[in-house]
C-alpha cells in the first residue's frame, strides 16, 4: 500500500490496526532490498497490522513531519501514535521483532 500526503491521516493516523509506514526513495540501495520484506510481511500480518510506504521525493512533507533522516525508515504505529522505530536495512527477522511487538 502506499502512503502519502492525502491520504496518510485517514489511513495511518486513524487506522483501527496498528501500522508500519516504510519511507524510502526508488533510488536507495539499501530501500531496494528491503522492499521484499516488507511485502511478504504486509502479505503475513494482512489483517493485523497496516504495512505501507511513503516515497520521500515524492512527499517530503511527511518525512520533515517525522524527523526522517536517513531512509529507509520504518515507523510502527499504534493509535497514530510512533510507539518503535527502525533504521536502514535490517534482517527479516529484526523487522518481525519490531511488528511483533505490535500486536
Amino acid at each position: 500500500m502506499r502512503f502519502d500526503s492525502t491520504n496518510f491521516d485517514d489511513e495511518v493516523i486513524n487506522s483501527s490496526l496498528p501500522v508500519m509506514v516504510d519511507f524510502y526513495a526508488d533510488w536507495c540501495g539499501p530501500c531496494k532490498m528491503m522492499a521484499p520484506v516488507v511485502d511478504e510481511m504486509a502479505e503475513k500480518y494482512s489483517g493485523k497490522i497496516k504495512i505501507g510506504q511513503v516515497n520521500v521525493d515524492d512527499n517530503p512533507d511527511l518525512a520533515s513531519r517525522y524527523n526522517v533522516m536517513s531512509i529507509p525508515t520504518f515507523l510502527f504505529l499504534r493509535e497514530g501514535k510512533v510507539v518503535d522505530t527502525a533504521i536502514g536495512g535490517i534482517p527479516k527477522a529484526a523487522l518481525e521483532d519490531h511488528l511483533k511487538k505490535l500486536l
